[in-house]
């Protein structure tokens, strides 16, 4: 996966049916050029093509004035259906989150005062599109299986390569692997 190629939300014109309605939603919503003085990418389980039923559109941001950022939110997109904002410190980090729903669509904006690029996110979404680049479809199939059931994905994903520990810190980990040694850990722990 080149470098970048999650920063401009195009790709996903090149995707399924479902990822095309996305584009389509988010291109109207102007979303991504509304926030764009707050890097937002979209994540999560849609780019990468594991979604199910009740997922939910997940952009990231780097915000630094959680105040500024709901005022411009609030303005663009407070009307809309179940609009909640909330906003706390979690390990010693601001962070804000805000919900609403447009098109039957969920949408969660997530934001903390560091890159996108380095927020969790980010990370989770980039290492596990490298593990499903590796393992295909029979990964795939199996992670959906999983979410299906109600598992959320790193849980999924760190069950199925067998990690130890927190999953999403698991994951996490995963992202300091160069591909030779991604490759050779999917290889040995996954069982097709």
């Amino acid at each position: 996966m080149e470098e970048g190629r999650w920063l401009d939300i195009s790709y996903l014109l090149q995707g399924t049916a479902l990822q095309k309605e996305v584009h389509a939603l988010l291109v109207r919503l102007n979303v991504m050029t509304l926030l764009r003085h707050y890097h937002p990418i979209f994540v999560g389980t849609i780019p990468l093509g594991i979604q199910v039923e009740d997922s939910d559109l997940d952009i990231i941001c780097e915000v630094h004035d959680r105040e500024a950022f709901a005022a411009q939110v609030g303005l663009h997109f407070g009307e809309m259906d179940q609009y909640s904002c909330e906003s706390r410190i979690v390990d010693g980090i601001p962070r804000i989150k805000i919900n609403f729903t447009v098109e039957d669509w969920p949408l969660e904006l997530f934001g903390q005062p560091r890159p996108s690029k380095k927020q969790n996110g980010y990370i989770h979404m980039d290492v596990e599109a490298r593990v499903l680049n590796i393992l295909g479809s029979p990964f795939r199939r199996q992670v959906i299986e999983l979410k299906c059931q109600g598992v959320k994905t790193e849980p999924a994903f760190a069950r199925l390569l067998q990690l130890e520990g927190d999953p999403y810190q698991a994951v996490l980990g995963l992202g300091k692997l160069s591909e030779m040694e991604l490759e050779a850990l999917c290889r040995e722990r996954f069982i097709n």
